[in-house]
């Protein structure tokens, strides 16, 4: 197995290993210390199926079951999530998919995010495979933010150290005008968690700058004019081109990455092409965050540590 780098601060590809078949310890030992060492790992041409995912996955943890899925989803395997899902939604609340997207995602930032960051526990990690995918187009980037939080200057690090934040679900969210459903259903099915600003990786021992574009709501005992100009400034640090990494899928493609560590932007360029997109994830269940001050995130609403 060869672990082999493609960017300066994160992302690696793993070459010489069939993740189908039978993986020893030495091997599963490797994977998880390239995951965390480089972030987001990389795997071409596997031949995974949902039974083989599920398993992959759980070689390094406990896979979530989630309650509600889509029906691109699979029957039979509750642990796995189709993105196509994602097509329905807006569907549902009376929106085709390109206005759903615009009110959620009408800042460049908005769209970066970890998975289910509003929990208070959220994913440790998340296994994609791509099953269909576009010609051109449609490719994911991931930010690590670890180097961002390395790359503050020391009194900002120091600042930054004993902040906390709110997360919450469908933040920034752009009503429609009149009555809108998606708003009355965000309303009615809140989900919040306080979460340190800069959290302490569980296994690493790194400091995490814990910020993201879809879920940061405001930065606690602070203005709320200051809580954004802060908030601005550290994403557009997160984001700088120098942290990420942008991974063009082929079918068989498998990205493996902590999600407590990075945060990632879906791709915006393939909904207009019209060529199909079928990639399914696994998450693994991840840990209340804790902070550089040792105190751990808080629940707000909506959200129970172990409870999907």
């Amino acid at each position: 197995m060869d672990v082999e780098p493609v960017a300066g601060h994160i992302g690696a590809e793993i070459h010489g290993v069939d993740l189908a078949g039978e993986l020893d310890e030495a091997a599963v030992r490797a994977i998880r210390e390239a995951v965390l060492r480089w972030k987001v790992v990389f795997f071409r041409d596997q031949k995974l199926d949902h039974t083989g995912h599920v398993e992959f996955a759980r070689r390094f943890g406990e896979p979530v079951v989630l309650r509600k899925r889509g029906s691109a989803s699979p029957a039979g395997f509750p642990e796995v999530e189709t993105t196509a899902d994602r097509l329905e939604l807006g569907g549902r609340f009376g929106m085709d998919h390109d206005e759903w997207l615009q009110r959620r995602r009408h800042t460049l930032l908005r769209g970066w995010h970890c998975d289910h960051g509003a929990r208070i526990d959220p994913p440790a990690a998340t296994i994609l495979r791509a099953e269909t995918v576009p010609p051109y187009g449609g490719d994911t980037t991931w930010a690590n933010l670890a180097a961002a939080y390395a790359g503050l200057s020391a009194p900002v690090r120091a600042f930054a150290d004993g902040l906390r934040v709110e997360h919450r679900l469908g933040v920034g969210y752009q009503p429609r005008p009149g009555d809108d459903a998606y708003l009355r259903h965000l309303l009615d099915h809140q989900v919040a968690s306080v979460h340190p600003l800069v959290r302490v990786h569980p296994e690493s021992g790194e400091r995490i700058l814990y910020v993201n574009g879809y879920y940061v709501e405001q930065i606690q005992d602070v203005s709320r004019a200051e809580s954004r100009a802060l908030l601005d400034m550290l994403l557009e640090q997160a984001v700088r081109p120098e942290y990420t990494v942008r991974f063009r899928w082929e079918p068989g493609s498998v990205a493996f990455w902590d999600n407590r560590s990075t945060m990632h932007l879906a791709p915006s360029d393939n909904a207009h092409l019209g060529f199909p997109r079928t990639m399914h994830r696994v998450m693994l269940a991840g840990e209340v965050p804790v902070g550089a001050d040792g105190r751990g995130s808080s629940a707000v609403t909506g959200t129970e540590a172990g409870v999907w």
